[in-house]
């Protein structure tokens, strides 16, 4: 409340100030409407039909703000109906409070949300906005505007009780002309905001509205003024540079609202920022005569022979000054723009003839502190700071055009957006408003944002459907190319791949785990290895390929993060999954789980991003997500929170190492090796910096678990071109290895390095555990051995275990795609496993405390065994992270006391076609070289009835 009484006390200063220089000799033209205004919500929507707007309303709010910020609404429960989709089928008659996962943790003192973040408050419907104004004398028989930036969403204007119109932009000012309706003095200007989905329906789970994400809020939050023009003004200017001749062609756009010709001068300026160089651009005067209401003036202007180019490594700025003067009317026009050609060339991009490729993440307008995206440059140039240090140089924004603060702060600090119209259209094509609306929204788009530098790329929007939306978009983006060349087209994120697209931007056969594809994708079912990559997907293709929606990889949730959630969306689902894994008992472990399935995590995002590197003619990828998408089921697949923060697992300078401008790769057949074989791998490097490289000599190295050297050699002096594919050289060596080794492979290429984990199994292994009963069920032989004070290691084969034991637990080696609860179950349903690296058991088979390549083997051949119905629950020697929203308690391999025997029970088969998987060889005679010593002393005891119910023989 004290930051909405500071910004009545500030904005009340500012206006008084306006006001008081409208009496002085020296006129403003702007007014500052921020500030209270009088409000009312028209929940029943009665307030067009009972004349609303001639009324004065009762209650107050606060602008530039929203509704939800200011407990505005009504307080969120079982009843609101929330924008978005939920996804998740439940039987006829059932919904989300009556699944068992979140059932027991729901309360009526709080309401939780399993989905998304939710507010305090929500309200979708009608919302009554007034303010009383005084114009000054100076600004009578002038043009003026109203000027509404980042309403939510349609909005409805009357001025001292006459209709003006209405306006229903997503991603740009709301401006109505109001020259006609004020008048000298006081004046009541009333707005009427809807923030539902009428007539156009751009998507219910579109993040330009969805709950989802930004919330589907209802306000106004950004600048909220009245702009004071003469009569003849400059209404914009579209600046199309030349790099080619060195020059700029501008569309000066001017509106003529004196209902009489008009003539003058237009004298135009443009000066260098954003570089410590000084460079002159002559001005020049051009003569103009105007129509009686819109008209155009085509002006070239040169900028010197030494232009200065705008890009990611010299982000030069020029500021374009237009001055008007036509008899005692006069304007002044200002807009910043970069020199800078994108295009789309071959199956690549190039800015300014270098080429680029693109490194990418999503930013779904996901804002838990407001619940709506900043208009501030500041923040922007945060966000932006945050990408350039994990190695990216683009962001795409998801279903949503972001506000002017964002396009200034990419252009200031060289950064590439893909733009989109607002929408993720369900039906599109079909003659519905919202294929209208889209051209239209398009064009304020490009009107209001086309001269920045940054936007570089436009699709219509993400994902589109209906039976006519490719003929639709073919259309559209044929459109677009025809009319503005500054950035490059395409259809639609996500489809559809046509002829006319200047690039596509698709996830089919680009990514290493797909929608759909549960255990059979590349990386849960092909052994380990970093020689594939999408030239296939790609070869036939004329147009670059940007990926996407690459990664979708899940960590557990931070439960630290809940106390961030001051602002007005609450994590209100992490709340339901804390309480969830306290009453599983394991919530002393949730750092742990954080930590481990964030290594993971990582190690699934280090394997889409390079196989995008290693990929002949690709033009980049774009990240599900850097940070946590929120919604939607609540997808936590970023390394970083949703407030851009690190979560400790991972730093940007290790992200940046497999993401960024010059990345060395290797090309492992497999990360798994026996003594016997020879370590090769094929070294290259993907280059897209600065400056292409002349006379550098690559390097590699090879250390061990301890970072001490191994190996090391050097490759041939070499020069480095830009692109994908450049190959260094190759590596073979032999380590011959008495115990079970892990190495890794360092490559450093002109400072950029990048590393590789692999392992070295023995290839014979020495006779160990005579006295241990090696067996896959716990039959009458394994009983009899457990109560004479025997040995046994139960290894179970896979699918053995009954569901509800943990046999509907699909494992896989990756994290979790997405999330089970708004994929209704996808595969795998596990985050990794977690494990004491030091205990005995594991002391032959090297590991972390953490999923990495070698515990593939295990995981692909594995049952989770679930230890929920034990009476007394051993603590795991390796434990399966399950899905926060089940939070079962589940083992991979777990030791106990059974009478007076000692058993060691896996879920991995250890039987099992062992010629052929060493990591398998390796794990069982770690196990059974620890049960043949002192150490095995199994401290927890269970009942052989709890280990025999666990399967169905």
């Amino acid at each position: 409340m004290n930051k909405f009484l500071n910004i009545i006390s500030l904005c009340f200063f500012v206006c008084c100030v306006s006001l008081l220089y409208s009496c002085s000799t020296q006129e403003v033209d702007k007014i500052i409407l921020s500030g209270q205004w009088k409000f009312q919500i028209d929940s029943l929507d009665q307030g067009i039909r009972e004349r609303w707007y001639a009324r004065e309303f009762s209650d107050s709010i606060i602008l530039p703000g929203s509704m939800p910020e200011q407990q505005k609404g009504l307080p969120v429960g079982y009843h609101t109906k929330f924008t978005g989709n939920t996804w998740k089928e439940y039987p006829a008659g059932k919904s989300w409070f009556d699944d068992e996962n979140y059932k027991p943790y729901l309360s009526d003192d709080k309401f939780r949300y399993p989905f998304w973040l939710i507010s305090d408050y929500h309200y979708v419907g009608r919302a009554w906005y007034q303010k009383e104004i005084t114009l000054p004398e100076g600004w009578k028989d002038k043009s003026i505007e109203l000027y509404l930036e980042r309403p939510h969403w349609e909005t409805q204007l009357w001025v001292n009780n006459a209709y003006v119109g209405l306006k229903n932009a997503l991603g740009v000012p709301h401006t109505y002309d109001l020259s006609k309706f004020l008048k000298v003095g006081s004046n009541i200007i009333t707005i009427c905001i809807d923030n539902r989905v009428n007539d156009i329906n751009v998507g219910i789970d579109a993040h330009s509205i969805s709950d989802n994400t930004q919330s589907n809020w209802n306000g106004i939050v950004g600048d909220i003024q009245l702009i004071r023009k003469d009569v003849i003004a400059i209404s914009n200017v579209r600046i199309f540079p030349d790099i080619a001749k060195n020059s700029a062609r501008l569309e000066i756009e001017l509106k003529n609202s004196s209902q009489q010709k008009q003539s003058g001068q237009l004298k135009i300026a443009a000066s260098v920022f954003n570089n410590e160089k000084v460079q002159d651009v002559k001005s020049i005067e051009v003569a103009f005569d105007s129509g009686t209401d819109s008209s155009s003036v085509i002006v070239n202007l040169p900028l010197g022979d030494e232009v200065l180019l705008w890009d990611e490594f010299h982000p030069n700025l020029y500021e374009l000054r237009v001055e008007l003067q036509s008899g005692d009317n006069s304007d002044l026009w200002t807009g910043n723009f970069g020199m800078r050609e994108f295009r789309a060339q071959d199956r690549g991009f190039s800015i300014n003839g270098r080429p680029v490729f693109l490194r990418g993440t999503l930013e779904c307008a996901i804002f838990p502190k407001t619940g709506y995206p900043s208009t501030d440059v500041e923040a922007w140039e945060r966000i932006i700071n945050v990408c350039k240090a994990h190695g990216l140089n683009h962001i795409r924004f998801h279903s949503w055009c972001p506000p002017k603060a964002a396009f200034r702060a990419a252009d200031k600090l060289g950064f590439y957006y893909q733009v989109e119209a607002s929408s993720w259209a369900t039906n599109l094509g079909a003659g519905n408003g919202v294929d209208q609306w889209l051209y239209e929204e398009s064009e304020r788009m490009v009107a209001a944002y086309g001269n920045h530098p940054s936007f570089c790329l436009m699709p219509y929007g993400n994902e589109p459907h209906g039976k006519n939306h490719k003929a639709y978009l073919t259309e559209f983006v044929k459109y677009w190319k025809a009319r503005d060349s500054r950035r490059v087209y395409t259809t639609g994120a996500g489809w559809p791949i046509i002829p006319e697209n200047d690039f596509h931007n698709v996830h089919r056969g680009t990514r290493i785990q797909g929608w759909n594809q549960n255990l059979n994708s590349i990386i849960n079912k092909e052994a380990p290895r970093s020689d594939y990559d999408w030239e296939k997907t790609v070869a036939e293709l004329t147009a670059p390929m940007v990926s996407h929606e690459i990664g979708q990889w899940c960590v557990y949730p931070n439960f630290k993060e809940i106390p961030k959630y001051d602002g007005v969306l609450k994590a209100t689902n992490f709340e339901i999954f804390q309480k969830s894994l306290e009453a599983h008992g394991m919530l002393h472990l949730a750092d742990d789980f954080v930590k481990a399935s964030g290594k993971l995590q990582a190690l699934c995002y280090k394997a889409d991003i390079e196989a995008a590197l290693r990929t002949k003619g690709f033009g980049g990828f774009q990240l599900l997500d850097l940070h946590d998408f929120p919604g939607q089921g609540t997808a936590l697949v970023g390394v970083l929170d949703p407030f851009w923060d690190e979560k400790g697992y991972i730093s940007p300078e290790e992200f940046r190492q497999f993401s960024n401008e010059t990345v060395p790769l290797a090309r492992f057949t497999k990360m798994i090796f026996t003594s016997d074989e020879k370590i090769e791998a094929d070294i290259e490097v993907a280059h897209y910096g600065e400056h292409e490289m002349t006379s550098e000599v690559p390097t590699w190295k090879v250390v061990d678990e301890k970072g001490q050297l191994v190996r090391k050699g050097a490759f041939n002096k070499q020069d480095l071109h830009w692109g994908h594919n450049q190959k260094l050289g190759s590596i073979s060596e032999t380590f011959e290895v008495e115990s079970a080794s892990k190495f890794q492979l360092q490559v450093d290429v002109a400072g950029f390095v990048n590393s590789w984990d692999f392992w070295v199994y023995p290839d014979k292994l020495p006779e160990v555990g005579n006295d241990i009963l090696v067996v896959s069920t716990l039959n009458k032989t394994a009983l009899e051995t457990l109560e004479e004070g025997g040995k046994v290691l139960l290894t179970v084969k896979k699918g053995s275990i009954k569901e509800g034991k943990g046999g509907e637990v699909a494992v896989g080696f990756s994290s979790m795609f997405w999330n089970t609860a708004w994929t209704n179950g996808q595969k795998p349903h596990t985050l990794g496993i977690l494990c004491n690296p030091d205990h005995p058991a594991l002391s032959e088979f090297p590991s972390e405390y953490h999923s990495n390549w070698q515990w593939w083997d295990a995981m692909s051949h594995s049952n989770a065994i679930s230890l929920e119905d034990f009476a007394n629950k051993p603590d795991p020697i390796v434990r399966i992270i399950d899905d926060w929203v089940t939070n079962r308690n589940l083992a991979l391999i777990f030791e106990a006391k059974v009478g007076i025997g000692k058993l060691i029970m896996t879920g991995v088969d250890l039987q099992s076609d062992l010629e052929t998987r060493p990591e398998a060889r390796q794990l069982l005679f770690s196990l059974k070289k620890y049960m043949s010593g002192d150490n095995f002393k199994p401290q927890t005891e269970v009942q052989a009835d709890e280990i025999i119910s666990l399967t169905p023989f």
